[in-house]
């Protein structure tokens, strides 16, 4: 006998080497799906917690806004989200108090998968020479998401006491007394 493989031999030992049979291709793409399947659910639902963190803090941050131009500007409350921004490294007026980011501050009011709204609401003050728009004497800050159950669940509010509220159903609150009836943000 010889040492030598035979051609005929050699063959079938290079055959059974070319790669992974159709079974073993398909084991591997089950165990894929099932890590899948465990994983998405769980990074979907740590994204919509960042996205109401996020919107809950524009929210306390638009709040912050519309104290500090009260108090700096003597025009009560600002009367539109607009007057809160403006371009930054400009001279800070009561129209353009550049004291929130602009992507909050223009429109359409949205970041981080929610839609902020801000509304003047109560009797207008005597202006401040100046300010080309009078604030008013309240408001009403909301935040609700922009595609409800893929950006967020719940939505927020918030009036001039400064209580961030929210409502598990995710809708608008209508009125600062719909806002004040809600659960307070823990």
């Amino acid at each position: 006998m010889s040492d030598h493989i035979q051609p005929r031999d050699y063959n079938r030992i290079k055959r059974s080497h070319k790669g992974f049979s159709l079974i073993e291709l398909l084991v591997v793409v089950a165990i894929i799906l099932i890590i899948a399947a465990i994983a998405i659910p769980e990074l979907l639902s740590a994204r919509i917690a960042a996205n109401e963190a996020a919107a809950a803090e524009n929210v306390r941050t638009i709040t912050t806004a519309s104290m500090a131009y009260s108090s700096t500007y003597q025009n009560g409350f600002p009367p539109n989200l607009t007057v809160l921004g403006g371009p930054s490294g400009a001279l800070a007026t009561c129209d353009q108090a550049i004291l929130l980011d602009s992507l909050i501050a223009s429109p359409p009011y949205t970041t981080s998968g929610f839609t902020f709204s801000y509304t003047a609401v109560g009797a207008s003050v005597t202006g401040t020479p100046g300010c080309s728009t009078p604030g008013t004497n309240a408001y009403l800050v909301t935040a609700i998401p922009v595609n409800r159950y893929v950006t967020g669940i719940r939505s927020f509010c918030s009036d001039e006491p400064g209580t961030i509220h929210v409502d598990v159903s995710g809708v608008l609150a209508a009125s600062q007394n719909a806002c004040e009836a809600l659960p307070i943000l823990q």
